[in-house]
């Protein structure tokens, strides 16, 4: 697209932190955990001194052994770290390929094999968990950001080694490898070169020039997702102070809030509805918050009109963005105060003039609507440039310039675009399963979760996870669905007990068959 094209020479995340700390040195980047590369320096950091980090770790990367167009799988303890390494491993023009520490060991190993015998980075306690015996033959070398291992390298042992320049290499070059979700299945690669990222930065951008205070930035989002590298060049490069949470527990968020006020908070979906506690506490730790940000799902109207309530600005505003780790953020949308309670919380928003473009192709030759929904594509420079190891598999999604996002919905006649379902979700006969939850969190409190997933035999099954874990009041809910399409009586779990991806989405598929082994079992 002409405006994500024009002058577009790529991100260059090996020098991010140089160039922001050039403009921004005493910018400062607090954290709610200690770096495991280098727990000395605190949580408390200048952008000059994690541009320092960032230098140093590429100059220890280098003497272990990493080399222009290596591939690094990084695939350690939850921490900012991840991030900060595959900024270094950019700038020796090696490739990070980032892995979330949530996933098992078998999912590990099958991508590690898909990479093509890269190096691993790591850490002794993720190493002595189930990886210890089968990954060494994967590799061409195990790294350590902490502790020690006979048959590892620990880059702790090598601190003080000389430094390297960085390395600039081609905008089209592969810069950063991520994984898609996985709720469908195993993970795929997806591929990032400079330009796309670069590409994808654009629109991101131009929603955060509406923020013209230097007011502090909150983020909690998965230190593998390549959102986070965009709102790092947004962030740093402006000279925004920042917030980086590892944990999205509301009592520790809480802390943090109180003692920094941030200006933007930005995280996943489902981690802004486990916050919603904290629009009730009476110290108001979303008092200062203007700009709430969600990343690339739709969020529920219950969620957003307790975000918009708890701001003590005259004029708040929620943005959600829509896209994929494909193709990163597509169509936006912001919610304000006007109009909370009657949002559609289908309705994701418009694509970026310029930028982004979107379809919807109709399924049966009829025209999509609400009630025949369409495959939604998409078109924008954003995208990846291939699966690794998955070529056929990538070229499936494409339709010439057109990327098949995997999702159902149709657009309004002023062009808005309604999200109702993943294909893989859709349930035959009863309508939007999204907008039907989205309904049950308006008319219940309590809930903190829920899913609708098909039954093989009988109507759909809804999940529910309660505020505290408490049993749910039968003649709520009773009274809640009796406006809704036909559903079982409903099935109560703790939300830590369900299967979650990186970016802590429900896994309906995992789910599923979790539920049907239980009645296999029962049966």
């Amino acid at each position: 697209m002409l405006l994500q094209t024009i002058a577009n020479r790529g991100i260059r995340l090996g020098t991010l932190f140089d160039r922001a700390a050039a403009r921004h040195p005493d910018n400062s980047v607090t954290l709610d955990h200690d770096l495991d590369v280098a727990p000395e320096l605190g949580r408390r950091l200048t952008v000059g001194a994690v541009a320092g980090l960032v230098a140093d770790l590429a100059a220890r990367l280098h003497a272990a052994g990493v080399r222009p167009g290596d591939r690094v799988v990084v695939h350690k303890s939850h921490n900012f770290d991840i991030t900060l390494s595959a900024c270094a491993l950019a700038r020796i023009g090696a490739v990070p390929v980032l892995l979330s520490p949530h996933l098992d060991a078998t999912t590990v190993l099958h991508l590690i094999r898909r990479a093509g015998r890269p190096y691993l980075l790591t850490d002794r306690a993720t190493l002595d968990g189930e990886l210890a015996d089968t990954v060494f033959p994967a590799v061409a070398g195990v790294l350590l950001a902490s502790g020690e291992h006979p048959s590892a390298t620990s880059l702790r042992a090598l601190t003080g080694v000389p430094s390297v320049p960085p390395i600039v290499m081609s905008p089209d070059h592969p810069i950063l490898v991520t994984h898609t979700s996985g709720t469908t299945g195993l993970p795929k690669l997806a591929v990032h070169t400079g330009r796309t990222l670069q590409a994808r930065y654009r629109p991101q951008a131009s929603v955060a020039a509406l923020v013209r205070r230097r007011c502090p930035v909150a983020i909690h989002v998965s230190f593998v997702h390549s959102r986070l590298f965009t709102a790092l060049a947004i962030t740093m490069l402006r000279g925004f102070p920042l917030l980086v949470l590892a944990d999205n527990d509301p009592d520790q968020a809480t802390d943090l809030f109180l003692t920094h006020r941030p200006g933007v908070l930005e995280t996943h979906p489902n981690s802004f509805l486990r916050w919603e506690r904290l629009a009730d506490d009476p110290r108001a730790p979303l008092a200062t918050v203007r700009y709430f940000s969600s990343t690339f799902d739709a969020i529920h109207p219950r969620t957003v009109r307790r975000m918009l309530g708890a701001s003590a600005h005259p004029k708040p505003v929620f943005g959600q963005l829509y896209g994929q780790s494909e193709v990163g953020p597509v169509a936006a949308r912001a919610f304000t105060r006007r109009r909370p309670e009657d949002a559609d919380g289908r309705c994701v928003g418009m694509p970026f003039p310029g930028m982004t473009d979107i379809r919807v192709v109709s399924r049966n030759g009829r025209p999509p609507t609400r009630d025949n929904p369409g495959y939604i594509e998409v078109r924008t420079d954003g995208r990846i440039v291939t699966y690794l190891g998955e070529q056929q598999r990538y070229e499936g999604q494409r339709h010439g310039s057109w990327w098949r996002m995997g999702d159902l919905g149709y657009r309004t006649r002023l062009g808005c675009l309604h999200l109702l379902d993943r294909e893989v979700d859709e349930i035959d006969g009863f309508g939007s399963t999204l907008a039907v939850e989205d309904t049950l969190f308006t008319r219940l409190d309590e809930l903190v979760e829920v899913i609708i997933l098909p039954a093989p035999d009988g109507p759909p099954v809804p999940v529910i996870c309660t505020s505290e874990d408490l049993p749910i009041d039968i003649d709520r809910w009773a009274g809640a669905v009796a406006t809704l399409p036909p559903m079982a009586r409903p099935v109560q779990r703790r939300l830590a007990d369900l299967p979650q991806t990186a970016t802590t989405k429900i896994k309906r598929l995992e789910l599923a068959r979790q539920l049907l082994d239980r009645d296999s079992a029962a049966g």
